[in-house]
């Protein structure tokens, strides 16, 4: 009885049914045993970038082929995220096709691939019979040729431009002048506005850079240009013949003044060489052309010289620095003070003999690169020409058209503006040199 009780026990404990057969019962009673795992197919290859790479084809987004060998059936099933492009937005799909050329025409269509234009600026500078400006005038009133073929104008404003300047002081004027200058210095600053910005430049023998480019409107300023005054020279009569020829006050056997010294280069015991003036005007300006052609596009570029338009030892040359001036779109304002402010002088000017002084290369600057250039005599005038020269820089027409010219020549291209308006001056560079700043 007890045994009967054991074993319907231990078959509801194991949830047997009593009638079950013992070999049932021995099955029943095995453990089960885990299938293998499934094989799984290795996650699809990709790029950096998400893209799915085919083995044997690369990376694309090209499906693969069914019946492709070199990829098994699972990568077929991914599903669509797994083989979806990353870099979608980055690389559209091209859907219109490209230029085809006829047989023959290949290697020329190479030549209109690339296409490199040449801007050009131009600022121009209007006046009536009076001297006034003359506003008002419409993109329709100006002409613009180059190298005598017309150009169509492809930018037209009136708005006025920042002003990047360039001071030039001479100090080897005669002291009278020298002092007008040093008295005018003053009205400088209130010519400009805050958005301009100054650099100051001197030169006697060699040119010396005062302070780089500074705010116009800084106390950094006026202290640069009490430092650039200076007593000038000496207006006096040398005698180089003559009993008074040599030397009267003698110290120690020695004329005071080496100048005067005679023997050797100063002459002999009965006469003297005068010493030669030394006006470095060209490597001052080119000086000051050098700073000016790193500030930024969008402001006026401006090289305004308070002198007598003298020259004579420079080691650069004028044509040098024209070109320089042209290639990085200088313009070149100047005061003529002293002699060169006498009515008339400016024609004289134009004569020179051969190795003797420029009187006036102050004026060929002016009218080479579409500056203007204002005579005065007095520290009014003088004080007067920089505002009026600073309203007239600022207040420029501003035309812009794109070359026809190749620019891969170096060559100078000739530049003429006409407005069509009676008794106008018109007043803008002659020509300019093609630069790689200007590709676009």
């Amino acid at each position: 009885m007890k045994l009967g009780l054991t074993a319907m026990a231990l078959a509801a404990l194991l949830n047997l049914s009593p009638n079950m057969s013992p070999a049932a019962l021995a099955q029943q009673q095995q453990p089960a045993v885990p299938d293998a795992p499934t094989p799984q197919a290795p996650p699809p290859l990709s790029g950096a970038d998400g893209t799915p790479i085919t083995p044997g084809k690369g990376a694309g987004n090209e499906p693969t082929a069914p019946n492709s060998s070199s990829t098994s059936p699972a990568l077929d099933q991914a599903p669509p995220s797994s083989l979806a492009p990353s870099n979608q937005g980055r690389d559209e799909v091209q859907t219109t096709p490209p230029e085809m050329p006829a047989a023959g025409e290949g290697m020329a269509a190479l030549t209109h691939l690339v296409v490199n234009v040449n801007f050009v600026e131009v600022p121009v500078t209007v006046k009536d019979s009076k001297g006034k400006l003359v506003a008002g005038l419409t993109f329709r009133d100006f002409k613009v040729f180059e190298n005598d073929t017309r150009v169509r104008l492809q930018l037209f404003t009136v708005d006025p431009a920042p002003l990047s300047v360039a001071f030039v002081i001479d100090q080897s004027l005669t002291s009278d002048v020298m002092a007008k200058v040093n008295n005018s210095l003053g009205a400088i600053q209130g010519a400009l506005t805050p958005y301009d910005e100054v650099a100051v430049f001197s030169y006697s023998n060699g040119s010396q850079e005062r302070t780089g480019f500074t705010g116009a409107q800084s106390s950094r300023l006026p202290a640069v240009l009490a430092l650039t005054k200076e007593t000038g020279s000496e207006e006096l009569v040398p005698v180089n013949s003559g009993p008074l020829a040599g030397c009267n006050i003698r110290e120690n056997g020695n004329c005071v003044d080496p100048n005067l010294q005679p023997g050797r280069s100063a002459g002999g015991g009965s006469f003297i060489t005068i010493p030669k003036e030394i006006h470095t005007l060209n490597d001052a300006i080119l000086a000051a052309a050098k700073e000016l052609s790193t500030r930024p596009k969008g402001r006026r570029r401006i090289i305004y010289v308070v002198s007598d338009g003298k020259e004579y030892g420079s080691k650069a040359t004028f044509r040098e620095v024209v070109r320089y001036l042209e290639t990085n779109k200088i313009a070149v304002y100047g005061t003529a003070v002293g002699d060169s402010a006498r009515w008339g002088e400016g024609y004289v000017s134009r004569i020179h003999l051969p190795f003797t002084m420029y009187d006036n290369i102050l004026a060929k600057y002016t009218l080479a690169t579409g500056g203007t250039l204002d005579s005065e005599r007095g520290t009014d005038g003088i004080e007067k020409s920089y505002a009026k020269i600073a309203e007239e820089a600022r207040t420029q027409y501003t035309l812009g058209y794109l070359s026809h010219e190749s620019i891969y020549d170096s060559k100078f291209r000739k530049i003429e503006v006409r407005v069509d308006r009676p008794g106008v001056e018109v007043i803008a560079k002659t020509g300019y040199y093609p630069s790689g700043q200007d590709a676009h």
